[in-house]
């Protein structure tokens, strides 16, 4: 069983930059992946990130070169750095836990409540 909390969502300018962590309580959280998706309004839930748990990634191809997934396994703890934020990337912010380092949601058993970043042109 993993709970998964997310933080430091907020509202930035365009060109800005901010990081979302998210902890996780659970003794098995190095096993997982951990991926982020997120949900613009009047959109549907898409994939953004995934590390595995030996540390490989995957990105969106909207977000290559801006955004940066990371892992601390000592604090339990998932990272998405992003930097030159854009409008678009405005959405909820959901990381998840997984099995293996996939980019659809059906592969994740585990979800957090997520958190709202504003982009503002």
């Amino acid at each position: 069983q993993v709970q998964l909390v997310e933080s430091g969502g907020g509202l930035v300018q365009a060109g800005g930059s901010l990081r979302l962590s998210c902890a996780a309580l659970g003794r098995t959280f190095s096993s997982y992946a951990m991926g982020w998706f997120r949900q613009a309004p009047g959109k549907e839930r898409e994939f953004v990130t995934v590390i595995t748990w030996r540390g490989g990634t995957a990105y969106t191809a909207s977000v290559k070169g801006r955004f940066t997934i990371s892992r601390d396994n000592a604090k339990n703890t998932v990272y998405l750095q992003m930097n030159s934020l854009k409008p678009e990337d405005t959405a909820v912010y959901y990381c998840a836990a997984g099995q293996n380092g996939d980019t659809r949601q059906e592969a994740y058993g585990y979800w957090g409540q997520g958190t709202q970043v504003t982009v503002s042109s």
